[in-house]
């Protein structure tokens, strides 16, 4: 069984799954691990693979191709499966106590895969706009299921691509993980996003749109509803994020329009992530206000793309400042010149 425990001094809590350890031979690294090959997936035994329905577990959901499909069977566009190695598990009550000065609770929670598309060699930048949308609404339709969970805080959608991004397996896919704390990540920028409020009356997000519409030199790609930019303060080269132009706090009531466009938006920046710097690994979060959560008016939901082209090392982590050796300006322009038609 998972457990949560809390760091006293940040406040952070940290999720501990025993289910998931590996060995201690298993953290190794192979001198010539970056030339392997996964060969269960280059045998074609993946179990995300259209007709391999039965492998892969049991589907929270899936929209179908073909009207009157049975579950888990093929014959689908986006699949939603339970994880079989989840960080939190619903199995009981969150049971919070304290140890001494520390404090945990039970591992609860929802660890869920988004499989985006029955076809192994393809991922999002790839697919056509109309299957883009089907990941998004499967997204939001299960973000909605999982907030009737009264233990649940928060719902991070997230995607992991390439093995230098966490991925373990190559077939297109997200995770959803639900938990009974919020992230200290979207605390910090709630708080951010309050303290802005207090002093300006504004949303501080809005304010960057209204920026970067006005500086131009870091837009990626914009439309009626969203703008894409390289953020001006990104943490990582090419760090890019998608917000929506009109203030909008709660990812979870996007409309139909702007399920579309923010479909063709994000293929496309992935597409010209993808083709300006050579297919790389990375990973995007969606932030959205917690469940039930205050900030209305300040919390502005959004995107954010951080492809892995530089290591975290020491620096970072004992100071908390990031090196970035790649300008915004400069990132931006390499983006927005890239071909992707």
């Amino acid at each position: 069984m998972s457990e949560l425990r809390k760091d006293p001094v940040s406040k952070r809590w940290v999720i501990f799954a025993p289910e998931r350890s590996k060995r201690p031979s298993d953290y190794r690294k192979d001198k010539d691990e970056e030339v392997k090959v996964d060969l269960e997936e280059e045998s074609g035994k993946c179990p995300f693979c259209e007709g391999k329905e039965k492998t892969s577990g049991d589907e929270l959901l899936a929209y179908e191709k073909i009207p009157g499909r049975k579950p888990n069977s093929p014959g689908w566009w986006v699949r939603v499966l339970e994880n079989k190695y989840p960080a939190l598990q619903d199995e009981s009550e969150i049971g919070k106590k304290g140890v001494g000065i520390y404090d945990k609770m039970n591992g609860v929670g929802h660890h869920e895969i988004i499989v985006e598309t029955p076809k192994h060699h393809k991922c999002i930048s790839d697919l056509e706009y109309n299957e883009v949308e089907k990941v998004i609404w499967a997204y939001r339709d299960r973000y909605m299921t999982l907030q009737e969970d009264a233990r649940m805080k928060y719902v991070l959608i997230f995607k992991n691509y390439g093995k230098d991004a966490g991925a373990s397996l190559e077939h297109s896919h997200s995770q959803l993980i639900a938990t009974p704390v919020v992230p200290k990540r979207v605390e910090e920028e709630i708080s951010g996003a309050r303290h802005y409020y207090e002093f300006r009356d504004r949303c501080v997000f809005c304010d960057i749109v209204t920026q970067e519409l006005a500086d131009k030199e870091r837009i990626v790609e914009e439309n009626d509803n969203f703008i894409a930019f390289v953020f001006f303060a990104g943490r990582f080269p090419y760090e890019t994020w998608i917000l929506p132009k009109k203030h909008s706090s709660n990812f979870e009531n996007i409309t139909k329009k702007e399920v579309m466009n923010l479909a063709v938006i994000l293929k496309n920046v992935l597409k010209r992530i993808k083709g300006a710097l050579g297919d790389p690994a990375y990973n995007f979060v969606i932030h959205t206000l917690p469940i039930n959560g205050e900030g209305q008016h300040y919390y502005h939901w959004h995107i954010e793309i951080m492809p892995k082209l530089t290591k975290v090392a020491g620096f970072e982590w004992g100071s908390g400042f990031y090196i970035n050796p790649e300008l915004p300006e400069k990132a931006a322009k390499i983006l927005r010149d890239t071909n992707i038609e």
